[in-house]
């Protein structure tokens, strides 16, 4: 008997027409304090690609307090896709994602961040072509919904634990990840054992040090973490080697975060054996795709993951859930919580945040539709009276 081979999904043609860019300054519920910064509000980079069938395509680059995490920003982001990355793309075939992103990689160098906005409009776009969810172009999901972290980042114990509290009694989060660094190896970890003994076997306790700790500093602080009941300490130190020496030296899990910048960084981590656990982020990453390759070698590696975040705004944050859907395991959960820190929202539909997880959509694309009335409010070229001024960073997780 001869089988007929399976009909492949075909997408309408279209070639890319615009690309158009824009800020919004966003207001956060609270400070957001972190090793390296403050944050007062969030400024997301947007992104839209105009495709020749109608479908539009829509991305969102963030990061964490301008430029104290790392070497892009916002402001950055929009230039370089307004000058060198709109060039590339105008004319190019929307259906061919891998072509048009191996393209953009190799004539421009680095700019991670940038490059995943563009994709994850790609991706969207696609998904609206062929009335596929960008969970199902990206292998197929094996999960619905995701479970929530929250930070706790005040910086006041009181404070932290009246809003622990509250995440609980409303069934939003029972994991909490602690930002520390900023004062002494003691004081921080005093307060991590008073917010555990406060949530006791209710929640997940977890810390970020964003590498502020020295060698001698860590050693003294995950014994002591050991000991306050916390479950995991994201990245430490900076260096690679000095996680590598870390790792398993205590009953805590160890994560690697910022060493984490693409496929070749994972590789050269799971070749030391240097986390526990890899903090996979499409922007750190470089993209949807690169984030999915960092997942693959951290499974390949028995290493385990967690979906992490750079405080994004609802349309990163979606793009990562979509990608987060996918992997075959999530033992740590994800942060997807960047929506939640601000006080405005943007998209037309809110995100569906309920017991302690978030839903990841089923309808086509990234699954949602921009309010235009606020875009156009919180746009930095439309409106300043409520933007985040000159050299204060923007908000962030």
């Amino acid at each position: 008997m001869q089988h007929k081979p399976s009909p492949r999904f075909q997408a309408t043609p279209a070639v890319i027409e615009r690309v158009d860019t824009f800020l919004l300054d966003l207001p956060t519920i609270r400070p957001h304090q972190l090793s390296m910064a403050t944050m007062n509000g969030q400024t997301l980079m947007i992104v839209r690609l105009y495709c020749s069938d109608g479908t539009v395509g829509v991305g969102e680059g963030t990061t964490i307090g301008g430029l104290a995490y790392g070497a892009e920003s916002p402001e950055g982001m929009k230039l370089a896709v307004d000058t060198y990355f709109a060039p590339l793309l105008i004319g190019a075939d929307a259906n061919h994602v891998p072509t048009i992103m191996a393209r953009l990689n190799k004539a421009i160098k680095d700019n991670r961040f940038a490059k995943c906005a563009i994709e994850t409009a790609l991706f969207d776009a696609l998904g609206h072509r062929t009335g596929l969810p960008v969970s199902q172009l990206l292998g197929g999901r094996v999960r619905d919904s995701l479970p929530i972290a929250w930070t706790l980042a005040s910086g006041d114990t009181a404070k932290d634990i009246d809003e622990a509290e509250r995440m609980l009694a409303q069934r939003r989060h029972n994991i909490f990840k602690l930002k520390i660094g900023r004062r002494s190896v003691a004081d921080d970890v005093a307060h991590v054992a008073a917010i555990k003994k406060a949530m006791g076997s209710r929640a997940s306790v977890r810390v970020d040090v964003n590498m502020a700790w020295s060698e001698l500093d860590a050693q003294h602080g995950l014994a002591a973490l050991v000991d306050a009941g916390c479950d995991l300490v994201e990245q430490p130190v900076a260096s690679v080697d000095a996680l590598a020496r870390l790792k398993g030296r205590y009953a805590i899990a160890v994560m690697a975060d910022e060493s984490l910048t693409g496929p070749a960084s994972a590789f050269a981590l799971a070749r030391v054996a240097g986390a526990d656990v890899f903090a996979v982020k499409i922007e750190q990453s470089g993209g949807l795709l690169e984030a999915l390759q960092v997942a693959a070698i951290a499974d390949a590696a028995g290493i385990e993951l967690y979906g992490g975040t750079m405080l994004e705004g609802a349309v990163g944050t979606l793009a990562s859930a979509h990608v987060f859907a996918t992997f075959r395991q999530l033992q740590w959960g994800t942060e997807l919580f960047g929506p939640l820190l601000l006080t405005e929202e943007i998209l037309a539909e809110p995100l569906q945040y309920k017991d302690f997880h978030l839903a990841v959509p089923t309808t086509p694309g990234l699954g949602i539709a921009l309010d235009e009335d606020r875009l156009q409010h919180f746009r930095r070229d439309r409106k300043r009276s409520h933007a985040v001024g000159v050299g204060q960073p923007a908000a962030a997780h």
